[in-house]
């Protein structure tokens, strides 16, 4: 009994604190503008919608302790989870994404320069000598991909490209790196397809995920581009802290039940997708394809995306009536941007009841994310999220508005390229929820 209430009262005590820090931290410039962001491993590999790593610094460190555990169950590029990882705290992130899984683990995982560096020039020569031999690379080409892979491979990327990524791929599998390289190896090789400008493929703003196929783009040689972007990530990664031990990444949907204790987490930030916003996969096949995976598998897995466009067998869910207000109208419109509208925010409910079960008591949840519009409907998504989230029993704090730096978060198409675009309207800011678990709930 005297245990019980010792809890008790420590968890009113937290919740006290937790909730003056929260009024303090968001009511702070949450913008980072002017703050540089390519410190430590942030800057490895381009991602999609990215917000700076100075907002959730500011929670770990203003709402944790050393060795407590930080959680983002949808981690994307894993900014939180690098986040947490710096500063000590046990750092836990989930996805199902198979590039933001492989992106997060080398992100906090330290390399050796002169081991990781030498694995590199090793690969490099392998893949020049591969490449003094044409026919036989086209050969391996066509066994490689599967007819769709294949076609698609062809359509985004030069001849010449393809035999040197070719080249690339058989020096890693006849070096036969330990897994610790390979994993390093292969986000340095998805690093020069994936890029916000350059890039050894056809196209442009992959790092945006809304490719355009440019014909005539100068394009990098893959070889020499893979050579210098393994020495600057090398670099990199050996500056990292060696906690690793203190790091669980692993491939989990966060509307599943999460593969962590009940209140055993002290603090979650996170920032799930925009509700029909942005397509992750649109991008990420583009390296994913030579790393082995068929175009066709990865048109199914971003089927299950949250926020996907395929829709079916939806269960019937009383949502609070704002939701219900903003689907109506979106019906009224589009009956099938509706049904994913429904789908979005059942998908949301279920992660956010999944949040709940596993935080703390009185420790504080943090969910970033922006408006959209749908057929011309305004969607506040963040008022929508915070309905769902008090239905789960956290209690709202405070709900704060942030200005993009658009080019920095890296949201679809810049403004100088299409000014009356939908996605340009709906996305000049987004909102920090602030939320603390109730302790009665």
């Amino acid at each position: 009994m005297a245990t019980s209430v010792t809890l008790a009262a420590r968890r009113h005590w937290t919740a006290s604190a937790t909730r003056r820090s929260l009024v303090r931290l968001v009511s702070e410039d949450l913008n980072f503008h002017q703050a540089a962001s390519n410190y430590a491993s942030h800057s490895i590999h381009a991602f999609a919608a990215k917000f700076p790593p100075q907002l959730p610094r500011v929670f770990i460190e203003g709402l944790t302790e050393p060795g407590e555990t930080v959680l983002d169950p949808m981690m994307g590029s894993g900014t939180t989870v690098v986040e947490a990882f710096l500063r000590n705290r046990k750092a836990v992130g989930f996805d199902i994404d198979p590039l933001a899984l492989l992106i997060c683990r080398v992100k906090t995982m330290p390399v050796d320069f002169l081991e990781a560096s030498w694995a590199g020039k090793k690969i490099v020569a392998l893949a020049h000598n591969f490449l003094e031999k044409p026919l036989y690379l086209d050969e391996a080409l066509k066994k490689r991909f599967d007819p769709e892979s294949l076609a698609f491979v062809d359509y985004w990327f030069s001849k010449e490209t393809q035999r040197q990524l070719m080249s690339l791929i058989l020096a890693f599998e006849r070096e036969k790196p330990s897994e610790r390289l390979e994993a390093f190896l292969k986000v340095v090789f998805s690093s020069i397809i994936v890029t916000k400008s350059g890039g050894v493929s056809q196209a442009l703003d992959l790092a945006h995920s809304r490719p355009h196929r440019v014909q005539g783009k100068p394009v990098k040689n893959a070889i020499e581009a893979f050579e210098k972007r393994l020495l600057k990530t090398a670099d990199l990664l050996c500056q990292l802290p060696q906690n690793g031990k203190n790091v669980v990444i692993r491939r989990h949907d966060c509307r599943q039940a999460l593969p962590l204790p009940k209140n055993s987490v002290q603090l979650i930030v996170t920032s799930p997708p925009y509700a029909n916003a942005i397509d992750y996969m649109r991008a990420h096949k583009f390296s994913l394809v030579w790393l082995g995976e068929e175009i066709s598998h990865l048109s199914e897995l971003r089927s299950h995306y949250i926020g996907a466009e395929k829709v079916s067998g939806l269960a019937e869910q009383a949502f609070a009536s704002d939701i219900r207000r903003v689907i109506s109208a979106v019906e009224v419109k589009d009956a099938k941007k509706a049904r994913v509208l429904t789908k979005y925010f059942l998908d949301m409910d279920a992660a956010i009841a999944q949040m709940s079960r596993v935080l703390e008591p009185g420790r504080a949840c943090l969910i970033v994310v922006g408006p959209s519009t749908i057929r011309s409907v305004p969607v506040p998504t963040h008022k929508c999220l915070v309905s769902l989230a008090e239905n789960h029993g956290f209690e709202l704090v405070e709900v704060a508005a942030r200005k993009l730096d658009r080019d920095r978060r890296m949201m679809p198409a810049g403004f100088r390229r299409n000014h009356n675009s939908q996605i340009e309207s709906r996305m000049h800011e987004e909102y920090v929820i602030a939320l603390v678990r109730s302790l009665h709930n």
